[in-house]
């Protein structure tokens, strides 16, 4: 049975495709047609997703959307409604933007497929996040919990999943809270207060908390009461998100908080606005952490279960997601590798595989890597006639080389088989550096990534060593496959490990097994081997403003456009002309990992 989901219209449009239960392709729309964030309808994805596959539309036995589009119209339209007088002057844009292509999702899939209507399927949309999460996780029981901004009208549900071993498959949303009561809207409303896009840059939020203080939770649990079912209400006096799209917050939050961020002024942490700013995101996110954590803990308790799976835009708060995990009691915690909108394309797929159709269940493979892969000879090509230079290389030697240019201070776009799904670079579309040292942060966020200087950078770090350098508890390496968890790096190896660890003296951790990566593990012990640490900083292959790069010639582009030094795709690796590499070797006190330094053994 051929399945496609869909997932459109509100932000990370994506298509995935499923066959005879088990995934075989997901890509998001951005990947492909390099708007980042791109909402359309995913034309593209889906062209992508069905050539992969060699199939045409009418070879389709269902194509389902992640959402019921007609609930979602229900829910805008009765808001509005409440809230007039105050919304009329959003009324007229918020019909029009759903009266089009929003709500008739049933037709623009049939225009676009041709597939009959009675082949065109809708789940809700956290049954979407719910599916996204458990059943591509390793488990068989588990409690689920989904959290994001607003889905129909659901912004959070709790509840559980079974894998049973006749094949059938379970999944039970128990309880949920409704729009506008929010605890992704809580946090967007603070990204808009802190001068960042919503739906894109709430990380930028978690990041800046590191440096503030939680000084203002008493001010931000004005704006949020819990409930006596354990739930929580937003306090609509403080918001404007239910009323308008131009703002989100109102002059009762300015009042408590503090004028807005001006997004184009810096934030500078010397002065008494940057701080008052950092402040602000250390006091949501713990208050956001707080809160999930009570959640969480009532699950277990009532559910007995010992593995929790976390879907939802709200899941991908390494920081909360860590809290979770030491406790609210749940032994593992599951987060995919694309928790948010556009992994519920995949989600889609598989509720409505395992819950409409009844199909038994099948494992799924255990990876982020569901997209196109990248063709090495491109690259090659493009590099050759700019008179780059180009080598191609056996495997063996080829990392061994790349190791060396690591060690000796150069930074490399790495592009290896089918691109990552979700919003991270996993080792596959990657720029790995040294992790050692503050000045290759510095220069990433200034030279490569053009972004701002209080931004973090994430390490990867073999499975065998991980604990070595990392405070990870039990369950902490799963949490880090898909770099869903911040951890303490450990105080002996911060001053060497300085360019992956936070103000706080955290890092958001990728922790590699083998056979997910093989060739990016086995630069990780090449690169031991040269050092003493099996450590790499790990950042997405994308410039500021852009997609993570899915083909050899976006990968070529960034970087000659920026100061990447060497390029890999496969057995092809490029280097710069020395007159145009901006790379400089690691000065005399920088090399501490040269002789004494390194550790015998360490692989």
């Amino acid at each position: 049975m051929r399945i496609l989901g869909i997932s459109a219209h509100y932000h990370d449009s994506a298509a995935a495709l499923i066959v005879d239960g088990v995934p075989v392709c997901a890509v998001q729309e951005e990947r492909l047609s390099r708007h980042k964030n791109d909402a359309t309808f995913p034309a593209g994805a889906i062209e992508w997703c069905l050539d992969h596959a060699n199939l045409d539309p009418a070879d389709l036995d269902a194509v389902v959307f992640y959402e019921r589009s007609m609930l979602k119209f229900e829910r805008i339209l009765t808001c509005t409604l409440r809230a007039f007088p105050r919304s009329w002057r959003s009324f007229p844009h918020a019909m029009k933007n759903s009266l089009g292509e929003k709500v008739w999702v049933r037709g623009i899939i049939s225009a676009h497929l041709g597939v009959p209507a009675h082949k065109i399927l809708f789940t809700r949309h956290h049954e979407s996040h719910a599916a996204a999460a458990f059943l591509t996780a390793p488990t068989r029981r588990a409690a689920i919990l989904t959290a994001d901004g607003v889905g129909e009208w659901a912004t959070l549900t709790v509840g559980h999943g079974e894998r049973r071993p006749d094949g059938r498959t379970d999944i039970t949303l128990l309880r949920e809270v409704r729009f506008p009561h929010s605890l992704g809207m809580l946090y967007s409303t603070f990204t808009a207060y802190l001068g960042f896009a919503v739906n894109e840059d709430e990380y930028k939020v978690m990041g800046l908390a590191a440096y503030g203080r939680p000084t203002m939770t008493e001010q931000v649990r004005k704006m949020i009461r819990r409930t006596p079912d354990g739930a929580f209400m937003l306090v609509p006096e403080y918001f404007e998100y239910q009323t308008t799209a131009s703002r989100s917050y109102a002059r009762r939050f300015v009042e408590l908080f503090g004028p807005p961020r001006n997004p184009y002024d810096p934030i500078d942490l010397e002065t008494a606005d940057g701080r008052r700013f950092a402040d602000c995101a250390a006091s949501v996110q713990r208050v956001l952490e707080d809160t999930l954590v009570d959640i969480a803990r009532a699950l277990q308790r009532e559910t007995g279960l010992t593995d929790l799976c976390f879907g939802g835009g709200v899941a991908q708060n390494g920081v909360a997601n860590t809290r979770i995990l030491r406790e609210s009691g749940f032994e593992r915690v599951f987060v995919p590798s694309a928790p948010g909108d556009a992994g519920c394309a995949l989600g889609a797929a598989l509720y409505a595989d395992r819950l409409y159709l009844g199909n038994p269940d099948r494992e799924v493979p255990d990876h982020p890597f569901w997209g196109p892969s990248v063709d090495p000879k491109d690259l090659a090509r493009a590099a050759r006639e700019d008179d780059q230079d180009v080598t191609e290389l056996e495997d063996a030697v080829l990392i061994a080389r790349v190791a060396d240019a690591l060690a000796a201070g150069r930074v490399v776009g790495w592009m290896d088989g089918a691109t990552e799904f979700g919003p991270r670079a996993l080792g596959h579309r990657s720029i790995l550096a040294a992790p050692h040292s503050s000045e290759m942060r510095d220069r990433l966020n200034r030279d490569i990534k053009y972004r701002e200087e209080f931004r973090p950078f994430a390490p990867v770090v073999s499975l065998e060593a991980a604990d070595r350098y990392f405070e990870l508890p039990p369950g902490g390496p799963r949490l880090a496959r898909f770099m869903s968890g911040v951890f303490p790096v450990r105080p002996e190896w911060r001053a060497r490990l300085a360019a992956i660890t936070h103000v706080d003296g955290s890092a958001r951790v990728q922790v590699l097994e083998r056979d997910m990566a093989p060739r990016l593990h086995a630069l990780l012990e090449a690169y031991g081997r040269r050092t003493g640490i099996p450590v790499l900083l790990n950042t997405s292959f994308n410039l500021s403003g852009e997609p993570i790069v899915t083909h050899a010639l976006e990968g070529y582009s960034s970087f000659r456009r920026c100061g990447i030094d060497v390029l890999v795709a496969g057995p092809t690796l490029v280097s710069k002309r020395a007159a145009t590499s901006p790379a400089r070797p690691l000065k005399e006190d920088e090399t501490w990992w040269s002789g004494s330094l390194a550790e015998p053994g360490v692989a």
